[in-house]
């Protein structure tokens, strides 16, 4: 794999793919390279961001504006199975690295783009990051705060629920088409578009009825009392979702909650106020005690730090690979891949710019 991506999305989809026993070598800037690289706080010589993302893979440092840069990564681009880019639609076709240009060199490339809007359309190529594609899609209004503003979401949705995992879906799918056809093709992950699958009930809530959710008013986005967060006594918080009856009816009992609360269907407001007040009256470690071992899917809200020391995880061996770099070691970033497809858990380093140049000088 050539990875000309940079920064989150294509990085993390050929770090999933380098995970399962891909060879995948980075296409970088002299000099500088990855943006992320410069990114603080350090881990070793570069950022930690960029070493989580870029575990195992090689780096080449080319410009691709110079004269010559094209025949030099020839016998790179022949040889490659896929190649992954990050531009906005237009820029590798003036390098002459587009598909087009590569298709013609090597018909089985599977060359996968990931941009914000897609290869076409009127946002095509309109500068954007995470945060404006969850605005634009629709998905950002769905949660609001105390005072009814959409709040910034904890995760980088787009980037990796619309990006990265799209790019390693369609890439795998394109590898099996190739197995049959014997031909590559490529691939448009937008990754505004490809949010729309996280919103599956509010879509068909207005679709089909024309309900659209307003926000926090959601069935699981802060709306009914059986999928919601309660503050404790002494100011933590539970995460209350026991959405089915069986759950509901679990946690009623437990939580004492008087009949005509029982019903959140009459009046869900008023049943959160109370599940509220009787939250609010133990504090976390008193209801982690009541919880345990009931079946009503209630927990406490954690912390990562505390997350990173949870006997299940690490029962599970989720963080039992390492990363290394100057003479440290650290968990290595969890990624979903399946054990089988995956060598034994041990300890990898990051590359250094360039450090795979030489690659150019054989092959030539």
């Amino acid at each position: 794999m050539l990875d000309f991506s940079t920064l989150l999305p294509g990085p993390l989809a050929t770090l999933l793919l380098a995970e399962a026993g891909a060879e995948v070598i980075k296409i970088e800037r002299p000099g500088r390279g990855d943006e992320m690289r410069s990114y603080t706080p350090k881990f070793g010589a570069d950022s930690v961001n960029f070493a989580l993302l870029n575990r195992g893979k090689r780096s080449i440092a080319i410009d691709l504006k110079q004269q010559g840069a094209v025949e030099k990564l020839l016998p790179l681009l022949q040889s490659a199975d896929v190649v992954v880019e990050q531009y906005r639609p237009g820029v590798m076709d003036r390098l002459g690295l587009g598909y087009a240009a590569l298709n013609k060199i090597n018909p089985r490339i599977i060359y996968c783009a990931i941009t914000g809007y897609g290869q076409s359309g009127p946002r095509a190529g309109v500068a954007a990051h995470d945060l404006n594609y969850v605005a634009g899609a629709g998905l950002l209004a769905l949660a609001a705060g105390t005072d009814g503003a959409p709040v910034v979401p904890a995760t980088l949705v787009a980037d990796i629920g619309g990006g990265t995992y799209p790019a390693v879906i369609n890439i795998l799918l394109a590898l099996r088409e190739r197995d049959r056809t014997g031909k590559g093709c490529k691939l448009d992950i937008a990754m505004g578009e490809n949010l729309f699958a996280f919103m599956y009930w509010a879509l068909g809530n207005g679709l089909a009825e024309g309900q659209w959710p307003t926000p926090g008013g959601g069935f699981v986005t802060g709306g009914s009392p059986r999928y919601n967060i309660y503050r404790t006594k002494d100011g933590k918080f539970v995460a209350a979702a026991p959405l089915e009856s069986k759950f509901w009816d679990n946690f009623c009992a437990l939580l004492g909650l008087a009949p005509e609360f029982r019903d959140d269907s009459r009046d869900a407001a008023a049943t959160k106020r109370a599940v509220a007040q009787k939250i609010a009256a133990k504090t976390a470690d008193e209801w982690r005690t009541l919880f345990a071992g009931k079946d009503l899917c209630c927990c406490i809200v954690g912390s990562l730090e505390e997350a990173l020391r949870d006997p299940h995880f690490i029962s599970r061996g989720v963080f039992a690979a390492k990363l290394a770099a100057g003479g440290k070691e650290i968990s290595a970033l969890p990624v979903p891949v399946a054990p089988q497809f995956r060598s034994q858990p041990g300890v990898e380093g990051y590359p250094v710019l360039g450090e795979a140049n030489a690659l150019l000088d054989r092959k030539q």
